[in-house]
């Protein structure tokens, strides 16, 4: 069914210049998979949670269960697909474990997408 309000196309003319020019510059079916994966990993709200605090400062596990009320065991859950997906990195000291956004770019996407859904 479609929705009244919905602005639909209703020609039959190609805009072959326009197509081509976007076609030629599309990115590799498989990027725009990897693409699509990584937004899917901050399709959760508790990895969304575990990035803006560490956007806000570099944790442990320990600290982050304690501000979340998870079990550390559910935060390592988290991180390793939090890692896998490159979106954070750690370092260790000693025995403790510090988790940290990968880089600048990480931070980024995350801050502006913070910043888009304050707009709304």
């Amino acid at each position: 069914m479609v929705n009244k309000n919905e602005v639909l196309c209703d020609c039959d003319v190609i805009h072959a210049e326009v197509v081509e020019e976007v076609k030629k510059k599309m990115p590799e079916e498989n990027v725009l998979y990897d693409l699509a994966d990584f937004f899917k990993v901050l399709g959760d709200s508790t990895r969304v949670k575990i990035m803006w605090a560490l956007d806000e400062r570099e944790m442990c596990v320990c600290d982050l269960a304690v501000l979340l009320n998870m079990t550390k065991s559910a935060i390592s859950h988290q991180l390793r697909s939090l890692k896998q997906a490159n979106l954070v990195k750690f370092r260790k000291e000693g025995k403790i474990v510090f988790y940290s956004l990968s880089d600048d770019h990480v931070k980024e996407i995350f801050e502006k997408g913070l910043e888009h859904i304050k707009e709304v």
